[in-house]
């Protein structure tokens, strides 16, 4: 079942027959234009409406899983992971080298417990950090997912050449940025929820949701959108939970190992399924 959202207009008032037909008139050019760039009965927004469909995203979702046996993905799924655990292990004999200096230094005779301590911090910081590092190491081979999920399921936009890298370039800073912001933003909130105990994990959940479902489905468009400044086929909501399943599998022990791969998968599917809806 397909409904047609206007992300951000009010509800209230509608003509539903004229918004049900909002798609058809916009794709047949028609609905009773009055020379003011809006349509007769139709809201000045429905023809902009973009599909949000019940089914697409558990689609998106199923075939990316049914891919992840292909030599290509599976390939990325390594690399990335082999990546991922290299960050760590330098972050943790970092953490032993810093903790063996400071006790030599300031408590000499407890340097032994350098080792056990580093451990822990490791361990904790890659559950804190896994995310953000996996997401970060899969940027380099998002492309090989993106090109695989296109070779065995849309020949034609698998065609397409790279983006230019000053393009990719500026996506990466702009998802930085956002991903800083962000985060800036909710700190105090998480802060003062960390007595709930689970207002906090909500917050950062709602974060992490609307910032993956951005980057994985900007990610593929980059290479599709070309000059055009236009906003990807995949609409906020959709995104939202994308990025909210995504969210909830990375906190899933072994399952977060395969997350960012299957997400950028779905991604996948879901900006050009979106790219066939708007025909």
């Amino acid at each position: 079942m397909n409904f047609w959202i206007a992300e951000g207009s009010p509800a209230s008032g509608l003509n539903a027959r004229a918004l049900a037909a909002a798609p058809l008139a916009a794709k047949r050019g028609v609905g009773g234009s009055r020379g003011d760039g809006r349509s007769g009965d139709l809201p000045w927004w429905a023809t902009q409406a973009r599909p949000f469909s019940m089914t697409r995203l558990p689609r998106a979702f199923a075939l990316a899983l049914g891919q992840l046996s292909d030599p290509a993905v599976l390939r990325v799924l390594t690399k990335s992971l082999v990546a991922t655990l290299a960050v760590f292990t330098l972050l943790g004999v970092a953490a032993w080298q810093g903790l063996s200096a400071a006790l030599a230094r300031y408590a000499a005779g407890y340097e032994a417990m350098s080792g056990p301590i580093a451990i822990v911090l490791t361990v904790l910081g890659g559950w804190l950090m896994f995310r953000a590092v996996a997401l970060t190491v899969l940027q380099f081979f998002a492309d090989d997912v993106v090109r695989a999920v296109e070779r065995r399921h849309y020949s034609a936009a698998a065609a397409v050449p790279d983006a230019p890298f000053s393009a990719e370039l500026r996506a990466g800073a702009r998802g930085l940025l956002r991903m800083l912001a962000v985060n800036a933003a909710v700190l105090p909130l998480v802060l003062v929820l960390l007595v709930t105990g689970v207002g906090a994990a909500l917050v950062l959940w709602a974060a992490n949701a609307w910032l993956l479902g951005r980057e994985l489905t900007e990610m593929v468009w980059l290479r599709h959108r070309g000059a055009s400044t236009a906003p990807g086929p995949v609409g906020a909501t959709t995104r939202f939970a994308l990025g909210g399943v995504v969210a909830a599998l990375l906190v899933i022990p072994f399952v977060n190992l395969i997350a960012p791969v299957l997400g950028a998968a779905a991604a996948t599917h879901l900006v050009h399924r979106g790219r066939q809806a708007h025909g």
